[in-house]
């Protein structure tokens, strides 16, 4: 049990360090941040700020927020390998693991109930009500993601150019997420050396702020022995999440030979993890591009409702993976006929091992080797160009969804003008009132489902 005082600020800061604690002692903690860690990386990183630098003083502001920056340059969702981070400075190893499975793991089970209720009961009229609303709020969810991103990494002409290039290369030309990754870190690796003020655009999380008081892994605490870099633990952990990745393959080319919908499902979101550049949003085009178009294991319209599943829900954005795979293991009936829902659950699990796996081999084993690199611009250059073209490719994603849901027979069908003013007023909620994702999606849901329930004529 947790019996830290409470923290203050300045002269009247606790003086006295808290108590070392075993994995076992911070395990409920971990547990308890995979439920509540509604809002988005921002909200999430809001929430570990509060309770392990200011209540509990695990780690100090400085440290934290170093820790934060590293993530920031790693493909992943930052905020759950920001808790691998912490865990695995507290206890090693099986820490990160614990920390960073257990911010994961409520989400999905969630997930496979939620998606679970959607396929069983999809057309009930009430249920299809609410994912009516659901679908507006979600294409403003996206813009604004866009220009929340874009108000940070679009500082220059430069910056400007390569989010429109990126925009017209997917809308345009169809051009694979992990080509425009690539080009535009490049475009950053090399513009550099030539103009290195357009590439230094800094990426922190602001300065150090007040102090709490001494913390387990203060300031001046000494980098423990597991945290420094070693090329033979780099190869004993490498080694190791490779062996874990192969294992795994293994077994689902054995199940279902290399073009059954699992093993398929195992390849592309390991791609898809290491594309993760910028946030969920920005890795649900590729997403799309693959389970939608290339393997059509869902729909268009269910994956629109997988991602107003996914915000409703707690843990990382990217979730989202686990409705995709749930319903892509239904409907391809990977079990059999008689065994959809465990056919859902085993894929959905199959792809949240594939995409987390190396967001835990980065913390584990480059931890030590990407901290004494941070900083420098020639690391940092090419994910400054990369963000850039991430805002172009969410654009897209947006107006893609937007097509989805007003105009859901295509151009030549029906125009919903009930989905356009719950867009616009959704869209306005979120620029000028900064509504929260939640109290949005709950009164999305709620017009939705009066429109549907109460004048079904006017859908």
């Amino acid at each position: 049990m947790d019996t830290t005082p409470a923290p203050t600020t300045g002269s009247s800061a606790p003086p006295v360090r808290p108590s070392a604690l075993t994995l076992a002692q911070a395990l409920p903690f971990w547990l308890k941040l995979g439920c509540i860690s509604f809002g988005g990386p921002a909200g999430q990183i809001a929430i570990m700020h509060a309770e392990l630098v200011e209540r509990r003083r695990w780690i100090s502001e400085r440290r934290f927020l170093h820790a934060l920056n590293y993530c920031m340059v790693l493909p992943g969702p930052e905020a759950q390998q920001l808790a691998t981070y912490i865990g695995w400075l507290l206890h090693r190893s099986w820490g990160g693991i614990v920390a960073g499975g257990l911010f994961v793991l409520p989400s999905l089970f969630i997930l496979i109930a939620l998606s679970w209720i959607y396929l069983r009961f999809g057309d009930v009229p009430a249920v299809a009500g609410i994912f009516f609303g659901l679908k507006p709020a979600v294409t403003a969810l996206v813009l604004h993601a866009a220009y929340r991103i874009g108000t940070r990494a679009l500082r220059n002409g430069w910056m400007w150019g390569i989010a429109a290039a990126a925009f017209v290369a997917i809308f345009a030309f169809g051009t694979p997420f992990p080509a425009i990754v690539v080009a535009a870190g490049l475009i950053g690796h090399f513009g550099a050396r030539r103009w290195p003020q357009v590439f230094a655009l800094g990426g922190g999380h602001g300065g150090v702020g007040a102090s709490y008081g001494p913390a387990l892994i203060d300031d001046d605490t000494p980098t423990p022995g597991h945290a420094r870099f070693s090329r033979s633990h780099l190869a004993k952990v490498m080694g190791a999440g490779v062996g874990l990745w192969a294992l795994a393959m293994a077994v689902l080319v054995a199940m279902q030979g290399l073009d059954g919908t699992l093993t398929q499902m195992g390849w592309f979101f390991t791609k898809a993890a290491l594309v993760t550049f910028g946030g969920a949003y920005a890795v649900l085009p590729y997403v799309y591009q693959g389970a939608v178009e290339q393997h059509q294991w869902l729909s268009a319209a269910q994956m629109i409702d997988g991602l107003a599943l996914g915000e409703t829900t707690p843990g990382p954005l990217i979730m989202v993976v686990a409705f995709v795979a749930f319903v892509g293991g239904w409907l391809q009936q990977v079990l059999g006929p008689d065994a959809l829902f465990l056919g859902g659950a085993l894929a959905a699990a199959v792809v949240t091992f594939f995409t987390f796996l190396p967001s835990f081999v980065f913390i584990v084993a480059g931890g030590p080797l990407v901290e004494a690199t941070h900083g420098r611009l020639g690391f940092t250059a090419p994910l400054s160009a990369i963000t850039a073209a991430v805002v172009g490719v969410i654009l897209n994603l947006a107006l893609f969804f937007a097509y989805h849901v007003l105009w859901p027979q295509g151009f030549g069908g029906r125009f919903e003008a009930v989905a356009a003013v719950i867009a616009v007023a959704a869209t306005v909620a979120l620029f000028r009132f900064k509504v929260g994702v939640l109290p949005l999606l709950g009164a999305c849901a709620a017009a939705g489902l009066a429109v549907t329930l109460l004048v079904p004529g006017l859908r």
